[in-house]
């Protein structure tokens, strides 16, 4: 799966989370693939993805409760604490 890691907006960056986490819902690509790709997403746009300590507001509208759930627990896991 390919997805462009460097975002030029939160509105890429939230359509690039979706893609990633409905593609793993349709089990298009496994569990690692996913978790690697958020955290390589996350990595490299983390200042259009979080501002302060949450989500930013395109962010949260964009994608949802239930995919930032996801996102949060990889991240957890592997960058934020």
């Amino acid at each position: 799966m390919k997805v462009k890691l460097f975002q030029k907006t939160q509105r890429d960056l939230a359509a690039s989370i979706n893609e990633v986490i409905d593609k793993y819902w349709e089990d298009e690509i496994d569990e690692d693939q996913m978790i690697k790709t958020i955290q390589q997403l996350y990595a490299i746009n983390q200042a259009k993805m979080v501002k302060g300590d949450k989500y930013t507001t395109v962010i949260r509208q964009q994608c949802g409760k239930r995919r930032l759930d996801i996102v949060s627990k990889v991240l957890e896991n592997g960058l934020i604490k």
